[in-house]
C-alpha cells in the first residue's frame, strides 16, 4: 500500500518520467515473481545512507544524553529499512547505463511517478512511502528528524547526479531476518511503460530479450535507445 505523507515531497508533475536500470537476471526476476526487490539501506554503496548530517547529529546527541535509547534506535533502524531507487530524467542517461549495467548488457524500465504509485499493491504486509531525495551539504545543513523516514530522503551533494525518487519500506513489524533486502508485490503492467535495451548490446542480446518476453507472454513496448541512433553527416 502506498501511503501519502504530506511531509515527504514528490515532483509536482505526477507524470514526471523515472527510470530503473538493471541487468537481465533482475529484470526477469521482476517479471516472473511480479515482485520488486528493495535493498536494505545499510547495504548501499553510500556509507552515509540513512545517517544524519553533522548539525542534526549534534542535536540528536543532546537528546540522547538523557535518553540513550534514542540514538540506538536510529542506528539499528537502518537494518530494517528497504529502498527501491528510481532515476528522474526526461531522457535515458548514458551515465546510468555505465553505473548500473555491465558488459554492454542490461535494460532500462521507463515509468512515471504516477505509475509507480499506482503499481504498489494495496494488500500487502508492509506500507510504502515514495519520496524525492534531497541533496545537501552534510557538514552544514540540518536533516529534520520529526519523521522517521527523513534520514533516508537526504543524501550528500556528491550524489545529486542520481536525481533519485525512492520507495521506502519499514519491515520492523514483520520480525524477519533480512539478508540483502525484501520483495514487495507490484502490478508490473502499471509499473512498466516502456523497455529500453542497452544501446551497445549485440543483436543476439537484443533478440534474446525480445524472445524471452514473447515466450513469457509480456507485450511491453520496447524502444530503440536514443544512444544508438544513426550518425547523420
Amino acid at each position: 500500500m502506498y501511503l501519502h505523507n504530506p511531509t515527504i515531497k514528490l515532483p509536482k508533475d505526477s507524470k514526471t518520467i523515472i527510470w530503473k536500470y538493471l541487468d537481465l537476471s533482475k529484470f526477469l526476476d521482476l517479471l516472473l515473481s511480479q515482485k520488486l526487490f528493495m535493498s536494505r539501506s545499510d547495504k548501499f554503496e553510500d556509507q552515509y545512507e540513512g545517517t544524519f548530517s553533522e548539525p542534526t547529529f549534534e542535536e540528536i546527541k543532546k537528546i540522547a544524553e538523557n535518553k540513550p535509547e534514542f540514538l540506538d534506535y536510529y542506528k539499528s533502524r537502518r537494518e530494517k529499512i528497504v529502498i527501491s531507487s528510481w532515476h528522474i530524467n526526461e531522457y535515458e542517461s548514458f551515465a546510468m547505463w555505465q553505473i548500473f549495467t555491465k558488459n554492454n548488457e542490461g535494460l532500462a524500465i521507463q515509468s512515471t511517478v504516477e505509475r509507480l504509485q499506482a503499481a504498489l499493491v494495496p494488500e500487502q504486509k508492509t506500507k510504502q512511502h515514495i519520496g524525492q531525495v534531497n541533496y545537501i551539504d552534510y557538514k552544514k545543513e540540518l536533516i529534520p528528524f520529526d519523521d522517521n523516514f527523513f534520514p533516508f530522503l537526504f543524501k550528500r551533494k556528491s550524489f545529486q547526479y542520481e536525481r533519485e525518487v525512492r520507495i521506502i519500506t519499514d519491515v520492523t513489524e514483520l520480525e524477519i531476518e533480512l539478508n540483502h533486502g525484501y520483495k514487495i508485490d507490484v502490478d508490473i503492467h502499471q509499473l512498466i511503460e516502456k523497455i529500453y535495451i542497452h544501446p551497445k548490446s549485440e543483436n543476439w542480446y537484443k533478440n534474446l530479450v525480445i524472445q524471452l518476453m514473447a515466450e513469457l507472454g509480456f507485450t511491453f513496448e520496447i524502444e530503440k535507445s536514443d544512444l544508438e541512433s544513426d550518425i547523420l553527416i
